[in-house]
Formats: structure tokens, sequence, C-alpha cells
């Protein structure tokens, strides 16, 4: 009997690295949000609120400042700075300090409008550089907070108003020469050189021999650079060292 022989069945092969197009593999399904979680921008930090910082200021050192302080801290002022000296005044050191002290984002807090400047313009001028820095100012009385449209619409007011102002003390300086002109009169020191005393010069001039200038000078009480000023302007002719005078120049 002979033995039978055959080819060995083959073992069919088990695919171990191919992924199933229809069946998405688990690294490739967590990958996907990880990528996209990385593309997204991350979520910015919330600013700081700014500190109100409160300014208070009493003419002398006998005022007591106790309201204006009650007032800023009710305001909720982190901290106030307080001057004793007069508003006029441009060396108030306080005030320079809290200006020092001011950040972007931080408001400054007076209890009125008047503790902070001199003057309408100086207050103007005082907020714009604040704003210009980022730092909103706020008053407690007038109700006013720049860091609102309506407070930055009060003080494009007030700017206006004192641009106005200004224009009419020129006009009304401008009219007032015109009219002391008109009226013969000319601004400026009063001549020391009167229509008399050049007649008296001019006389003493005409002598022979002349008089100097020195001793014109000192009859008349005047400078002796006056005296040859005046006299060289109303001559008709030649030097001050050796004038000659028409004869119609000459008090008779």
């Amino acid at each position: 009997m002979v033995a039978a022989t055959g080819t060995p069945r083959a073992r069919r092969a088990t695919p171990t690295s191919a992924a199933d197009p229809a069946r998405p593999s688990t690294r490739a399904a967590t990958a996907a949000p990880t990528a996209l979680a990385r593309k997204r921008p991350a979520p910015r930090k919330p600013k700081p609120a700014g500190h109100l910082v409160g300014y208070a200021r009493v003419s002398t050192a006998e005022q007591d400042p106790a309201l204006q302080l009650d007032a800023l801290e009710q305001a909720g002022c982190w901290r106030v700075f307080t001057d004793h000296a007069s508003g006029s005044r441009e060396d108030r050191p306080q005030l320079g300090a809290v200006l020092d002290q001011l950040r972007q984002g931080d408001t400054l807090v007076v209890w009125r409008l008047d503790r902070l400047g001199r003057s309408l313009q100086h207050l103007i001028d005082t907020v714009t550089g604040l704003r210009e820095r980022g730092v909103g100012f706020r008053s407690v009385t007038e109700s006013i907070d720049t860091t609102t449209a309506g407070g930055r619409l009060v003080f494009h007011l007030f700017g206006a108003l004192a641009e106005f102002e200004r224009q009419l003390i020129r006009d009304r300086t401008l009219a007032g020469l015109a009219a002391a002109r008109a009226r013969g009169r000319v601004g400026g020191r009063p001549r020391t050189m009167t229509e008399a005393k050049l007649r008296l010069a001019r006389a003493m001039r005409a002598q022979t021999p002349p008089v100097s200038l020195g001793r014109i000078a000192t009859e008349l009480g005047l400078a002796k650079s006056t005296v040859a000023r005046n006299l060289a302007d109303g001559a008709d002719g030649g030097s001050v060292a050796g004038l000659s005078v028409a004869a119609g120049g000459v008090a008779r």
C-alpha cells in the first residue's frame, strides 16, 4: 500500500498591523482631539482692575482735611495723598507724588475740582495728561468721571469754555489798546524826556558855545544817553557832538 501524499494546508495569515478602515484605531481617535486642543489659543488672563487713588488739599496747616478724607474713603480710594498748600502754588509735593504713583488703569479721585487745579486751564491740562497715560479722573462733588462717555463729554465742554475765555480776554485786551491809541495814549513806561525838557535841551545846545550833553543831562535829571538820543532824533542835520538846530526847533 502506498501512503497518501499531498500538500499541507496553508495556514491563513491573520493581519496584525493593518488597521480596519471601517473601524478607526484608539490611538488615532485620541490623537485628533489633542491636535485640535493644541491649536486653540490659550484663554487670556483678565486684566487686573486699577486702583482708586485720592488727592486732598487744604490751603493752610490749620485747616482740617477730614471732610475730604471721609468722602474719598467712602468713594473706595486705596490711598489718599494730602497737601497743605495754596491752590495757586505750582510746587505741591503731594500732587507730584500722586501723579507719579498713578499707573495705567488707575483713577485719580478728588473731592472737588478746585482741589486739583489752580485754574480751569491747569485742570484741563492735568486731566488731559492723565488720559494720555491711561489714567482716569473722578470728582466726587461734581459727579464727573472721565472713564465714562458722559464724563469725557463734560471735560470736552470745559476745554471749549477755557478756549472761549482765553479768546475773550485776548479780544478785550486788543480792543482796549486800540481805544487807548485812538485817545493818544501809548502803552509802556512814561517818557522821561517830556516836550518841555526837550525844548530846553535844544535851547541849551543852540547856545554859543553849546552846553555839553553831560551838563544838560544833569540839569534835566536825565541820563546822558537819553538826552543824546532825543536830540539826535529831532536834529535837522549834524552829529550829536556838534549839533546845529534849526531856529524853529528852539523854544522862544
